[in-house]
């Protein structure tokens, strides 16, 4: 069965990249623009693995870790912050609030997939 990824970020490029390399990968993605959009999209799909941005508009990638921790459907779903927010306190804050991984822009498309290939494993 096909592993299932949910990429929120509001940059086009950032997701363009990240959805062509986990298609080869072999994994079903799903695109969100926003929390919001991500949201709506985990009413109906469990994803194996969220990468989430932390400053979106709407509903920014704090408020979207927490609807996901408080979700019993989705207690399973490893969520993976991508974000440029690099300082130590901002890391410390999304680890606290659940996420499984904190990685920073700018990124290695090949590094990342693999981390994610890694933590599903």
């Amino acid at each position: 069965m096909k592993k299932k990824i949910l990429i929120v970020d509001d940059e086009p490029n950032i997701v363009m990249s990240l959805e062509y390399a986990f298609k080869k990968q072999d994994f079903e993605v799903y695109i969100a623009r926003d929390g919001s959009e991500a949201l709506e999209i985990l009413k109906h799909q469990t994803p194996n693995i969220v990468l989430l941005d932390i400053m979106m508009p709407n509903v920014d990638g704090y408020q979207t870790l927490q609807h996901i921790k408080n979700t019993v459907s989705l207690k399973d779903t490893k969520v993976v912050f991508l974000t440029a927010k690099n300082k130590a306190s901002d890391v410390e804050k999304g680890l606290k609030l659940g996420a499984d991984k904190y990685l920073t822009k700018p990124f290695s498309v090949k590094k990342l997939v693999s981390e994610i290939l890694e933590l599903l494993h």
